[in-house]
């Protein structure tokens, strides 16, 4: 490696600029603190409960009911210690300044526990999403390629999981185990979101579902819906004002939503079996049995190349 001294000598010059601005910037620092989640740490705790939730489909195969359950038992084991370890650092970090002395670990376990008490459920509703897909997809051929290669499903089950957790009070990640799917996925669910069984993202790049959105049952989104605040709140000072307070739409049963349509606002419902139409814009409820759609446009087509001037319409 070609390397020019000359040039060299002035890194102990950047370093002590760098070192200014952690006191200058000290919002980006973590310094002198426990430590934070560990982002492998939750990403591995994200595959072991795949493993988990979808047995044989993962690094694991040639699994039955003769031995998967020594499988699962060790899976089990060690995600108890993994979750313990990784709440008690988000517990730390948010208890730390206020009560310093307090047992972060002795907080974490119940909680990591309550999370695996309720795996069995998770997979009661999985199943329906599962099934919803199949249901809602002619080109799924199978189960299996729903549960291997849909980015739908994998964001969703991330979601389930991260809501339990944020149910039970766990900071930092649960959004940490959503910003993680959507890292890989393209698709953004809040882990606050409430969202019913058999619960389809066709495609799913681009969707958004905010923190205080409610979906029923049998509900189907395709790619790039929006389900979002239309406005925040402001206190007296003008900052935002923050919390669960309701921002975001609520989906009755059965409604679809069809590509890059958005819905915003906490007051609009979108009654049972509605359909949102392409496109739409839409800040403000619905009666159940109601397709919104937008007017057909106006297409332009060029016409031949010995014309190049002239155009043809059509409707």
């Amino acid at each position: 490696m070609a390397t020019d001294l000359r040039l060299r000598e002035e890194l102990p010059q950047i370093t002590d600029q760098l070192l200014e601005t952690y006191t200058e910037c000290s919002r980006l620092n973590h310094l002198a603190h426990e430590p934070l989640p560990s982002r492998e740490g939750v990403a591995e705790i994200i595959a072991d409960l795949f493993e988990v939730l979808y047995p044989g489909y993962g690094r694991r195969q040639n699994l039955h009911l003769g031995n998967v359950g020594y499988y699962i038992g060790s899976l089990i084991d060690a995600l108890h210690d993994k979750l313990t370890v990784q709440i008690a650092r988000a517990l730390r970090h948010e208890l730390c300044e206020e009560s310093p002395h307090v047992d972060c670990e002795q907080m974490a376990q119940p909680k990591a526990i309550e999370l695996l008490r309720r795996l069995p459920a998770i997979r009661k509703v999985l199943e329906q999403d599962v099934e919803a897909a199949y249901r809602g997809d002619p080109a799924a051929r199978s189960y299996h390629e729903i549960i291997f290669c849909y980015p739908g499903l994998e964001a969703i089950t991330v979601y389930r999981i991260a809501h339990e957790l944020h149910q039970l009070g766990v900071p930092f990640i649960p959004r940490m185990m959503t910003e993680w799917a959507h890292s890989r996925t393209g698709i953004d669910i809040h882990p606050g979101a409430r969202i019913g069984p058999a619960f389809f993202i066709d495609h799913g790049t681009g969707v958004v579902i905010g923190e205080t959105t409610e979906i029923g049952r049998n509900v189907k989104l395709y790619q790039g819906v929006t389900l979002g605040a239309l406005s925040f709140t402001k206190g007296e000072d003008g900052s935002l004002v923050r919390g669960s307070y309701k921002r975001h739409p609520t989906l009755c049963d059965d409604v679809i939503v069809y590509a890059n349509a958005t819905i915003l606002g906490g007051q609009t419902v979108i009654g049972a079996r509605s359909i949102i139409g392409s496109n739409v814009w839409l800040t403000e409820s619905v009666p159940p049995d109601t397709t919104v759609v937008l007017e057909k446009p106006k297409l332009r087509l060029r016409g031949s190349r010995a014309d190049p001037e002239a155009w043809n319409y059509i409707i």
